[in-house]
């Protein structure tokens, strides 16, 4: 640590990051939207102030992380001048944000996110305690009612955009501002191999819209629109920005179908379908008065939910689900596997993987080319085909299980 200090009633601790990075994090480690909106107003003087030697400014959920080259701005120099910044920061009534107010839709239970959640369950973790229905445990951890109060929550709150990038491509992270929308979950654990793009998940206190295809963590409510377009410019993706949200923009979902959304998907990139977007003020002073107004509300909201998480912990201690230990079904290699009889061959896996589908059954008979085996690999589908035409003498592998490279899968026998 290089030293603490104060700024506008917040501690703050400066860090170094190896020879040219710096952090600068204010408060303690808890969501605090005064402490992200504090870490703002230092990214603006910062970077207002155009010093010689900083490279580029990367504002997090209550930091900034500073790039500089130390052989134009000394480490020394540059602690002096954060604290001239620091100590000129408004106070925390004064500050305020433009922001906007941007309308997304929202499959909710996307038939996209249920397949994620039906291939994890086969694949990853059979019993794991969110699964088969991320919504309904998303219900319990927070002691509501039904998935019904689940909807009305998500669909109800304003997500304001603290981060992007959170997980690639503009993906952003974040959080209801009214701290009664703040649905909290666990992550998956082990992540999940395969995530929808444009899956909107939550973690933690956290929303998140996956930018791409890819693994993931957070528990699903449902899929919208792309929040990243790399090829081309619309109203929505303007100028050098392919992403869509911007810092402190206020994420509001209204209902649609799933294939409304695939509609919507499909013409979006293309300027197509147009966002509702309205332009705001975020103001902090405000935003503190309406929590001490509703600070008994609040409260109780909290230790509901409080005692509904301790209850699920406490139930995955009971069922032996409090940790996860892998059932490593990859069998080693086989150095001296017996050889085939005359007439019989092997379909074996191309790639190290888990096998997702089995396609054929014993007696079945098989043309060449034909997909006899479905794996999982390194977050893609493969097929696996036979090479010739025959009768399925034995199948040597099962849906869930892991298979090594050049593994026996499926056993051929001439027709």
């Amino acid at each position: 640590m290089l030293r603490r200090t104060e700024a506008g009633g917040s501690a703050v601790c400066l860090r170094p990051c190896g020879d040219d990075y710096l952090l600068v994090e204010f408060g303690e480690p808890v969501l605090d939207l005064t402490l992200r909106f504090q870490a703002h107003a230092l990214m603006e003087s910062v970077r207002d102030a155009r010093i010689a030697g900083m490279i580029d400014l990367t504002p997090g959920i209550r930091s900034l992380q500073l790039h500089y080259d130390a052989r134009v701005l000394p480490p020394a120099r540059l602690s002096a001048i954060l604290d001239e910044h620091l100590a000129a920061l408004p106070a925390v009534d004064a500050i305020e944000v433009p922001t906007r107010v941007v309308h997304m839709p929202l499959s909710w239970d996307d038939e996209a996110t249920q397949l994620a959640i039906h291939k994890y369950q086969e694949l990853v973790r059979p019993d794991a305690p969110w699964c088969p229905s991320n919504i309904e445990f998303i219900r319990r951890i927070n002691g509501l009612a039904d998935e019904d109060a689940v909807k009305q929550i998500v669909f109800g709150a304003s997500y304001l955009v603290l981060g992007l990038g959170d997980v690639y491509l503009g993906a952003p992270v974040a959080t209801p501002v009214d701290p009664r929308h703040r649905l909290v979950t666990t992550k998956y654990n082990p992540a999940r191999t395969w995530t929808p793009e444009n899956a909107v998940g939550i973690g933690g206190a956290y929303l998140c819209i996956y930018g791409m295809e890819g693994p993931g963590g957070y528990q699903f409510v449902g899929r919208t629109v792309q929040v990243w377009n790399t090829y081309r410019q619309t109203a929505s993706f303007i100028e050098d920005k392919p992403w869509l949200l911007r810092f402190f923009d206020e994420i509001r979902f209204f209902p649609v179908s799933g294939q409304e959304l695939l509609e919507a998907r499909e013409a979006f990139p293309h300027g197509a379908y147009a966002l509702c977007v309205e332009p705001s003020v975020f103001r902090l002073a405000d935003y503190r008065r309406f929590l001490a107004d509703n600070a008994a509300s609040i409260a109780a909201f909290k230790e509901r939910q409080q005692a509904a998480f301790a209850a699920e912990r406490e139930r995955w201690r009971e069922l032996g689900l409090a940790t996860y230990v892998a059932d490593d079904a990859l069998a080693p290699p086989a150095e001296d596997e017996a050889a085939l009889p005359a007439g019989q061959s092997a379909v074996c896996a191309p790639v190290p993987g888990n096998v997702w589908q089995v396609r054929v059954a014993p007696g079945d008979s098989v043309q060449a080319g034909q997909i006899v085996v479905v794996l999982e690999s390194m977050k893609m589908e493969m097929d696996v085909t036979a090479a010739s035409d025959g009768v399925v003498a034995e199948v040597l592998c099962q849906p869930g299980r892991s298979v090594h490279g050049g593994q026996r899968l499926v056993i051929l026998a001439e027709a």
